[in-house]
């Protein structure tokens, strides 16, 4: 776990990890939200629809942005203030996903960065694009 101090955050700067889509990622996902749509959980359903199988949640994508801010960018001092998304391409159980983060501005008086947000599948095609206003707590 990253633990930038805001003094040591440069716009510029650059973190990412990688996480593979499981099935059990998305059976938890479910069982925590609720969320029974048989796009996400009938891969018979998803096919007919025109999709290549059972078709990841767009919010458990979207959490791993979580983990960027808080285990990455800044890491532990991090308090995610505002999200800003948009969803391209469809994710699905199998699929290497890369989360990158970019730091754009910085907030001096407020001790807030924006940080600019891609997720990638392993075609290196955007599943998810968008930003985040984080604190830096110190």
């Amino acid at each position: 776990m990253n633990s930038y101090s805001y003094d040591e955050i440069e716009v510029g700067r650059k973190e990412g990890f990688s996480v593979t889509v499981t099935e059990e990622a998305l059976d938890t996902f479910k069982g925590i939200t609720g969320d029974i749509n048989p796009l996400h959980n009938d891969a018979d359903f998803a096919v007919k629809k025109g999709y290549k199988g059972r078709v990841g949640y767009g919010m458990l994508t979207a959490a791993y942005l979580s983990t960027l801010a808080g285990v990455y960018l800044p890491g532990e001092k991090s308090l995610i203030q505002g999200v800003e998304l948009k969803f391209s391409q469809p994710v699905y159980v199998g699929d290497v996903l890369n989360i990158q983060g970019e730091v754009t501005e910085k907030n001096d008086t407020f001790k807030v960065i924006k940080v600019k947000v891609t997720i990638k599948n392993g075609d290196n095609k955007k599943v998810l694009k968008g930003s985040m206003q984080i604190g830096v707590m110190e």
